[in-house]
């Protein structure tokens, strides 16, 4: 099989290391006609025999909570010119929705997680691979203001979460995930360098 043509990079790093502001400002510079963004956290699994008290203390911060699987067979039918309908998940709920997102091939196609390092298969579909990293402190600091300004969550839930499952994870899955980079983008995520090189490597990409 031919190359496909699209080029994939992969961000990964903790949560609340400054993932969503590189993507962004990568968008802000390409635009979406060159770039398109796939989120690992789109793939959660479904659930719902389960009643919402059981679903809600799920470990989601583990491999096994996300349906990788898919994600990357609709990466490779997207790396062979077709369109992907990717499932949309409610955070409060826990469940994926019942609408999907219409994904079309892009000449660049971000994927975007925590985890997507740890898949073997879903690796070696990148091209690139960036490694967004930031003071643990940091990272705290930015999820709980996500959870609580939106995603419903009180600080109570979002401090337990951490402790019991987000940290553990961390320290087990995605920082040891690191070794894959090709790029670790250090301190805290808002460093105009890579930024720089990044877009740089899509507009000679996409000219």
């Amino acid at each position: 099989m031919d190359r496909p043509q699209s080029y994939v990079i992969g961000i990964a790093g903790g949560s609340g290391s400054g993932k969503t502001w590189l993507i962004n400002r990568i968008l802000q510079h390409t635009g979406p006609d060159r770039v398109t963004v796939i989120r690992h956290d789109w793939y959660y699994k479904h659930h719902p025999h389960l009643p919402s008290s059981d679903r809600a203390p799920v470990n989601y911060d583990h491999p096994d909570a996300l349906d990788t699987a898919l994600l990357a067979k609709q990466l490779r039918a997207l790396l062979d010119g077709q369109s992907a309908t990717a499932p949309q998940y409610d955070y409060n709920t826990h469940l994926r929705l019942a609408q999907t997102l219409t994904i079309r091939p892009c000449p660049v196609i971000i994927i975007d997680g925590i985890l997507i390092f740890t898949d073997p298969a879903l690796r070696a579909m990148m091209d690139l691979k960036v490694y967004v990293d930031a003071d643990p402190d940091i990272r705290f600091i930015r999820r709980m203001t996500r959870d609580i300004e939106h995603r419903g969550r009180t600080r109570k839930s979002v401090v337990r979460q951490y402790l019991e499952t987000v940290k553990p994870m961390h320290d087990r899955f995605v920082a040891p995930s690191r070794r894959y980079a090709d790029i670790i983008f250090p301190g805290s995520g808002q460093n105009d360098s890579v930024l720089d090189l990044l877009t740089a490597k899509i507009d000679r990409l996409t000219q």
